[in-house]
């Protein structure tokens, strides 16, 4: 194995392996049948090659075995990490839609409130997160298109394209729980904060895309700016060693049309990049409906998904 070969062996090794990914990722952007595609496989690409340049270079603080770790992704209720609190809190999203009127600042104020509890819950303990949260993100896309049907019924009128788009998303968001739940198994105290969120949010979403949806559609923009910021976090994580980067789940692979010897980086990567795109969407609909030009040409590029997984 390669613990017990020299450290020069060792590094030649990983380097090896990163180059193997590098190659990987640029024959796949190559390979891509879109300028979104193409972007993400040459990102992945120029992140293998920094990776096997700093092959030669010794660890900043090395990691403990992922086997003595046991409760990296296993689920427990504990006290928040404050550290973890914090860096939340002082962390700005990239991208955010700076709020107008009585409206923006309503929806501001419910996505701030809602991450104070899931920080507050989970702190790091990002897959856990995720599959919680995810099963969340999944109603407004459903709600919105449902919704957008039976106006569209009532008044007789074209949909502009927002019903598939939104049937994307909902289901986009599914995939991503059906992944994450492949990572970190969720206890069955999570699955009763699941069942019961849901439906709660089922409920205030609807009531709100009913009386407002200009608002409801600013909501999951910020809801999506949160979820960059938070697998931003995850990332960070996983490069400074604290969270595993175990193998991507098949699900994944076939999802997202990642190499076979993907990585839970590689799909943190990818999920930052559909939010990306959902805030950029949902905030470009709040606008519309507010009667602002929805620049389509600033929304964040979306990755190649497969149209069906077996």
């Amino acid at each position: 194995s390669c613990s017990r070969l020299p450290t020069h062996k060792v590094t030649a090794v990983e380097q090896s392996y990163w180059l193997r990914r590098k190659r990987s990722s640029l024959a796949n952007a190559h390979a891509a049948t879109s300028a979104e595609a193409r972007l993400i496989h040459f990102d992945l690409a120029g992140r293998y090659s920094v990776k096997a340049a700093c092959c030669g270079a010794p660890p900043i603080a090395p990691a403990p075995p992922i086997e003595q770790r046991t409760d990296l992704m296993v689920n427990k209720t504990r006290k928040p990490d404050a550290a973890a609190l914090a860096m939340k809190h002082h962390a700005a999203p990239a991208v955010h839609h700076l709020p107008v009127g009585v409206s923006d600042r309503f929806a501001l104020g419910f996505t701030k409130l809602l991450r104070l509890c899931a920080d507050t819950f989970f702190a790091k303990r990002y897959g856990h997160r995720a599959i919680v949260l995810e099963t969340v993100a999944a109603v407004p896309g459903m709600v919105g298109a449902m919704f957008t049907h039976l106006t569209c019924l009532r008044r007789m009128k074209h949909d502009d394209g927002w019903i598939r788009t939104l049937l994307e998303e909902a289901e986009n968001e599914r995939m991503h729980l059906m992944t994450f739940i492949e990572i970190a198994r969720p206890t069955l105290f999570e699955r009763l904060v699941i069942l019961m969120a849901q439906w709660v949010f089922l409920a205030l979403f609807s009531l709100l895309y009913l009386l407002s949806s200009k608002t409801a559609h600013r909501v999951v923009g910020y809801f999506e700016e949160e979820a960059v910021i938070s697998y931003t976090l995850f990332l960070k994580e996983i490069d400074e060693g604290r969270s595993p980067n175990v193998a991507a789940p098949q699900i994944a692979i076939d999802y997202w049309k990642l190499p076979a010897d993907a990585t839970l980086r590689d799909v943190v990567l990818v999920v930052r990049a559909d939010e990306a795109h959902h805030r950029d969407v949902n905030h470009g609909f709040a606008s519309s409906l507010g009667g602002t030009a929805n620049d389509m040409a600033s929304v964040a590029p979306y990755p190649e998904h497969a149209t069906t997984v077996a």
